[in-house]
């Protein structure tokens, strides 16, 4: 889902929030320099954090690619390229080519040097077919959820405030339309599995107002909520518990909340290490197990225990820069977007869940990938939003609208 601006756009150059009211999946911010850069201080002060966590970071690549943007982003080639060659020289995955900040590189000859080389290892996977969309072209769309009640998929927008409904056979319609309920920008979208009910994250980054919507199966608001702590939040991608617990990931305040839906009532969950931008969550079978996504990897939280831990990607892999992330037969399906040129990959994971024990690369480099964000898993085929045009989107307003296209989805066979 979408991310706080200053982690998205060094991870990603996008910003699956907003700098404004409505932002989803992506702001491609322009290559600056030092003198040009009105955020130099804010970065500045990221890249201290990071580095003086670095030790701690599980995954150094992701680490890396994180600093080796930041500083790009502030015109220190010589040191981007210094940590660029030093995170892709441990092969995982990361492809600056794709990357905002990173791509105005191109044409230097270490740059394109390290780029063939990360292409040669990672190569084009096309598996992803056309499944259905959308003719509105304004939507800016963030968060998809599948029904399997009525077999009918629910799309966010960021832009138009409102939630869509997508029958099987393709017809399109509005669930929630725009001006009704008075919604901020809607992110993280799920059906709760008990009564067909849909729950769903708001999040206006402008004022860092969230707010944790619940609608009926009509598509009319039971419930709006928010914490009331007076603190800011940014309410991302969450997940509906069998027990009608809420488990929601806040990319403002960098934690795990908890929503327990009787009392009506947010809790923060303990986390063993820093977060950086929460953003996709996904759980087991038997719901013992949360993944939350952020930065620098996925964390593992064991839900009756209250331990957590990193899942470790293991060698010559990683699982950071994931936007959604979801379960299937025991691993973990992610659209990872944050680690350059975007991909769609499975890691099975071993039976305890703490590490990954085969990674297949499903889609990559491909004619889908065009910012891609999240998706819903339909039998054994994953569904996901392939251009999401959240580049073309500064705060509440398209930047042109003349790119504008109709929202695709696409679909590809899951191992």
């Amino acid at each position: 889902m979408t991310r706080s601006w200053l982690a998205a756009f060094i991870l990603m150059g996008w910003c699956g929030a907003i700098l404004a009211p409505g932002a989803s999946a992506q702001f491609e911010e322009p290559a600056t320099t030092r003198g040009a850069a009105a955020d130099a201080d804010e970065v500045q002060a990221k890249i201290a954090d990071v580095e003086k966590r670095l030790p701690q970071i599980p995954d150094r690549g992701a680490a890396l690619y994180f600093l080796a943007a930041a500083k790009q982003h502030l015109g220190e080639t010589l040191e981007a390229l210094k940590l660029l060659k030093e995170c892709l020289a441990l092969h995982q995955g990361f492809d600056p080519a794709g990357s905002p900040s990173l791509k105005v590189l191109k044409g230097d000859k270490e740059f394109d040097d390290l780029v063939a080389g990360v292409h040669r290892d990672f190569p084009v996977v096309t598996h992803a077919t056309r499944a259905f969309g959308t003719e509105e072209k304004d939507l800016i769309p963030e968060g998809l959820a599948y029904d399997p009640r009525q077999d009918v998929f629910y799309l966010s927008s960021l832009l138009r405030r409102k939630i869509v409904k997508i029958a099987a056979d393709g017809k399109v319609s509005d669930f929630v339309p725009a001006g009704r309920d008075h919604l901020l920008p809607v992110l993280g979208i799920r059906v709760d599995p008990n009564d067909g009910t849909v729950w769903a994250n708001s999040w206006d980054e402008n004022g860092d107002r969230s707010e944790l919507l619940h609608f009926d199966a009509s598509g009319y608001l039971l419930g709006r909520y928010r914490p009331s702590d007076g603190a800011k939040h940014g309410f991302n991608d969450l997940v509906v518990m069998k027990s009608g617990t809420i488990y929601l990931t806040d990319s403002v305040s960098d934690q795990v909340l908890r929503f327990d839906a009787r009392a009506r009532a947010f809790s923060v969950i303990p986390v063993y290490r820093e977060l950086s931008a929460p953003n996709g969550i996904a759980t087991n079978d038997d719901e013992q197990q949360l993944f939350v996504a952020d930065d620098f990897g996925v964390v593992r939280m064991e839900v009756i225990r209250g331990s957590s831990g990193e899942v470790s990607p293991g060698p010559r892999n990683t699982l950071a820069g994931t936007d959604g992330l979801y379960w299937y037969k025991g691993s973990l399906i992610a659209v990872q977007n944050g680690i350059g040129s975007p991909r769609i990959a499975a890691f099975r994971l071993s039976p305890d869940g703490t590490h990954v024990i085969r990674t297949t690369v499903l889609e990559n480099r491909s004619a889908f990938m065009d910012q891609p964000t999240t998706g819903a898993i339909r039998g054994d085929t994953f569904y996901f939003i392939v251009n999401s045009q959240g580049g073309n989107l500064n705060g509440d307003h398209v930047l042109d609208v003349t790119t504008l296209a109709p929202v695709r989805v696409a679909g590809l066979r899951l191992p």
